[in-house]
């Protein structure tokens, strides 16, 4: 499984010490993410400079780290959720020159509200230096979203949430998504930031094109009570993160999982469809999938005995990805010849029981949080 958004877990967040780092990702791992992308929230950008480069020392001894997703410092402040609005700032060409340059080919992801002075610019100045921009945290509607994904966006940042919503008047980022075949649509699938109800409308209305992510903090496998996102204090009650004195969501304490599970249950999805959005619709997003859009037999194969219905047609052609594997990299996403051999092995109530990640079966047992 590949996540495309998470801050942390097991007490540890992505721009802690490389050590509690470490143990964060084991969580993760514990609970089936093969693969993650390391999400930053706003900061200054010397810092930001700096989590770079922690991320490229980290990749260079774990190849399961993808790089790192920046969801912050070019947000709306009306829509920043849990970051810190000191830090927000808008995408002049300089402050994204200098965040591609600390630490080239680490940044994957950056998140982008186009509205911003230079928003749309800088959607093309991150496609063209490589990097997978999302459309998120914004005040943006229908048309400026669309904008958005013509100058090379391909991702909407956990959707429905800092957002507009969708309206019959005004579909808003989400409806800009949905009607975009290109387009991934992440979704925090937890109960929380979005009713299973709506998830399954949009699984509906995006075939293929949800990718479940866990936007994880902390807290996630560390349990309830008091940690720091991005150096703003939340409190953790009942698995539920909230900054504190307040109802605003910080992140989740998701992993895939749970989120699995939740798309199989109240979200009524069926295995093929579920186990896509975390395994072939994010390596797709990332570029990092084999086939491009429309090859033959991309589907197959998304899962042990899943390839009968994938053929009969449960996954949508694949959206647009900024870029193909790089050379020599195995594609992810499929169980197929040739593909990293990443493998989780599922209880019958589709927990955990055993996790490979590049050919080497993973210790899930011993991880703290683990199943």
């Amino acid at each position: 499984m590949v996540d495309l958004h998470s801050h942390g877990a097991g007490g540890a967040s992505w721009d802690d010490d490389l050590a509690d780092v470490e143990g964060g990702l084991a969580v993760h791992r514990a609970h089936g993410t093969t693969r993650s992308v390391l999400s930053l929230v706003a900061a200054p950008l010397p810092r930001l400079r700096r989590s770079l480069e922690r991320v490229a020392a980290l990749r260079e001894g774990d190849p399961l780290v993808l790089g790192a997703h920046l969801e912050g410092p070019f947000l709306a402040p009306g829509r920043r959720g849990a970051h810190d609005p000191r830090h927000l700032v808008a995408p002049s060409p300089e402050a994204v020159d200098a965040l591609l340059a600390a630490a080239p080919g680490v940044l994957r992801q950056v998140t982008v509200a186009p509205e911003l002075p230079g928003g749309l610019e800088a959607v093309e100045q991150f496609v063209s230096a490589g990097v997978v921009v999302a459309v998120g945290h914004t005040e943006a509607d229908h048309a400026l979203t669309a904008a958005a994904f013509e100058r090379g966006a391909t991702v909407l940042t956990h959707a429905l949430n800092a957002m507009p919503g969708l309206h019959h008047r005004e579909p808003g980022p989400v409806g800009a998504a949905v009607g975009d075949e290109r387009v991934t649509l992440e979704l925090v699938l937890d109960g929380r930031h979005v009713h299973p109800q709506v998830a399954a409308l949009l699984f509906a209305a995006a075939p293929g094109r949800v990718a479940l992510v866990t936007d994880a903090m902390a807290a996630a496998g560390a349990g309830d009570g008091e940690h720091l996102l991005g150096g703003l204090a939340v409190t953790v009650a009942d698995g539920r993160a909230v900054l504190v004195g307040t109802d605003t969501l910080a992140g989740s304490t998701l992993t895939q999982d749970a989120a699995l599970r939740v798309a199989l249950g109240p979200a009524r999805q069926s295995p093929v469809a579920a186990v896509t959005a975390l395994t072939l619709t994010p390596a797709r997003a990332l570029g990092l999938a084999a086939a491009p859009a429309g090859s033959a037999g991309a589907e197959a194969g998304t899962g042990a005995g899943l390839g009968a219905e994938a053929e009969a047609g449960a996954v949508a052609p694949a959206p647009a990805v900024a870029a193909a594997p790089a050379a020599g990299a195995a594609p992810l996403g499929l169980l197929a010849p040739g593909h990293a051999a990443d493998l989780v092995i599922w209880t019958d109530d589709w927990h955990v029981a055993r996790v490979w990640a590049a050919g080497v079966e993973l210790d899930v047992g011993r991880a703290p949080g683990g199943p």
